[in-house]
Formats: C-alpha cells, sequence, structure tokens
C-alpha cells in the first residue's frame, strides 16, 4: 500500500529533522503552508525555506530526478524578494510504505532518499499549471546539502544572492 499524502509529508519532514539535526540546525514547522514553505531551517542568524515532496513513484529524466511542481508555489519559490533562499526538497521512499523503516534491535533505517534544487528567481515557470523542476542526483539532502544552502543564505544576506546547484 502506498502512504497517503499526510503520511509522505510526515516522513519528509522526518527525514529532514534527522538531516538538520546532524547539521547543527533547527526545524521549524509552518502549520500552514500559505508562501509555499513547509519548514524552516535555522543555524545562527542564518535561515532557509524548503517546500518538501515525497513520491514512491519519482521521474527520472536524464539521470536525474524530475518533479512538476504546482506554478503558484514555482512564483513565491522563485520571488526574487525572498529573505532567505528557498529549495524544493524531494524525497524518494519505497511505494510500499511498510518498506518505509526497517526496524532492527539497535537501529531504525529511514529506506528513502532525498534531494533538493535551489529555486532560483531568474527561471520562469514553463507551464501553466505545473513546471518541471530538476533535482540532479548529485544534490543528496544530507549536512554537506544544508551547509551548501546555509552558505547561500550568508552570501544573500550580504547582498551576493544567485542560488546555485540546480
Amino acid at each position: 500500500m502506498d502512504g497517503s499524502s499526510w503520511q509522505k509529508e510526515q516522513i519528509s519532514k522526518a527525514y529532514v529533522l534527522a538531516v538538520a539535526t546532524e547539521a547543527g540546525a533547527t526545524l521549524a514547522d509552518w502549520n500552514v503552508d500559505k508562501d509555499g514553505v513547509d519548514v524552516t531551517l535555522r543555524r545562527g542568524q542564518l535561515m532557509v525555506d524548503l517546500q518538501l515532496k515525497c513520491t514512491g513513484s519519482a521521474r527520472v529524466s536524464g539521470g536525474d530526478y524530475t518533479f512538476d511542481l504546482d506554478v503558484p508555489t514555482f512564483v513565491k519559490l522563485t520571488d526574487p524578494d525572498r529573505s532567505a533562499p528557498a529549495y524544493l526538497c524531494l524525497l524518494v521512499v519505497p511505494k510500499a510504505l511498510r518498506a518505509w523503516l526497517q526496524h532492527h534491535p539497535e537501529a531504525l533505517l529511514l529506506r528513502c532518499h532525498g534531494y533538493w534544487a535551489g529555486m532560483r528567481s531568474d527561471h520562469a515557470p514553463r507551464g501553466n499549471a505545473t513546471t518541471a523542476v530538476r533535482l540532479p542526483r548529485a544534490n543528496r539532502l544530507d549536512r554537506t546539502a544544508l551547509d551548501h544552502m546555509f552558505e547561500e543564505s550568508r552570501r544573500m544576506v550580504r547582498g551576493h544572492s544567485g542560488q546555485g546547484g540546480g
């Protein structure tokens, strides 16, 4: 059985919380996704905004993942007036809900993997309802990725924006 929408949202947040904890960041969870942001990460005075998506049927194109993001959310994430850099994060889970976690005597294994794409203000949506966002396989959502995102936040605060990496 596939996970339902709320289960995919919860596993996405659990994944990001685990990675953020390793990276020394805290996570704020928004109760309403009004601005295209599901969670905001904070480390010191720096913040990054994440839109989280989860799928058991990831689309692969040219070796990378592609996700069809709705245009209103795309526009919010690429708004040049943002005060924090925004990223689309895609968590890929097994199709069967029971395969998402493996319990061992001394460990709990999340059987999923995440990727990210920087949402740049110089990109325009290519569709009317959705637009395809490419998430390179090299952009694993891990501690190194969060370090990159916080460095982008630092450059943005100092007036040198221009998100890269996807």
